[in-house]
């Protein structure tokens, strides 16, 4: 989907799999704090910790031992993430329900190729199961975010039919032909649901990144050590 591929360049990291701090209960070691977030009411704390709990739910990053590359990423990702969290703190909303945050797991696990197969990098990191509290309240913090970003920066897109009508003409038809000489086109009504989708996330995420781009401007950001 093409706001993955905007989102992932903003964020640094693919949005679905996105985690937050949760309780020290979840490690076993002693933590090391890699990064600070100050928007001059808080601090966020980034631990190692966090990192590794990020990049456990991203398929193709090995934990053991985790690249320094990946571990950059996932810190990217994290600082952003605390970015949305320290705003959406700012907005009283109702907390996830449970079935969001299951709903949230179940796609989590789509990911993967079993849920066994997840649960064996989530005890990597220090949770039991997918079950696991601590585990559930990173995925609870996931789903308030993801809320957030519903609210503030989907739910006032409008995309008009002129501009559907012109995403078709100008981009769609050219590329398809590009793509598929010969073949049948398909017609405007067959594609509009598509467009309407494609139309509403690339603005999606250009407000996300300019979002980010403003947060980081406001907010004093120190990385503490490099990973």
């Amino acid at each position: 989907m093409r706001i993955l591929s905007r989102i992932a360049a903003a964020f640094a990291v693919v949005v679905a799999f996105g985690m937050l701090a949760a309780s020290a209960a979840a490690q076993e070691v002693v933590d090391k704090t890699v990064a600070t977030l100050n928007d001059g009411v808080r601090t966020e704390l980034i631990t190692y910790s966090d990192l590794m709990w990020q990049l456990a739910l991203q398929p193709e990053a090995p934990l053991t031992p985790p690249r320094s590359e990946d571990l950059n990423a996932a810190l990217q990702t994290l600082i952003n993430q605390r970015l949305f969290a320290l705003e959406a703190e700012r907005l009283p909303r109702l907390a996830p329900t449970p079935a969001e945050i299951a709903a949230k797991i179940t796609e989590t696990l789509t990911y993967f190729p079993s849920t066994a197969a997840f649960e064996t990098r989530l005890r990597q990191v220090g949770f039991s199961s997918v079950k696991d509290d601590n585990f559930e309240r990173i995925i609870a913090q996931r789903v308030a975010i993801d809320n957030y970003i519903n609210f503030r920066f989907t739910s006032f897109v409008v995309v008009t039919p002129g501009e559907e009508d012109r995403y078709y003409r100008d981009q769609f038809l050219p590329d398809f032909r590009r793509r598929n000489p010969g073949r049948v086109v398909p017609t405007f009504e067959e594609k509009r649901r598509e467009i309407v989708e494609t139309l509403t996330n690339d603005r999606v995420a250009t407000r996300i990144e300019t979002f980010l781009d403003e947060a980081k401007r406001r907010v004093v950001i120190e990385v503490l050590i490099e990973v």
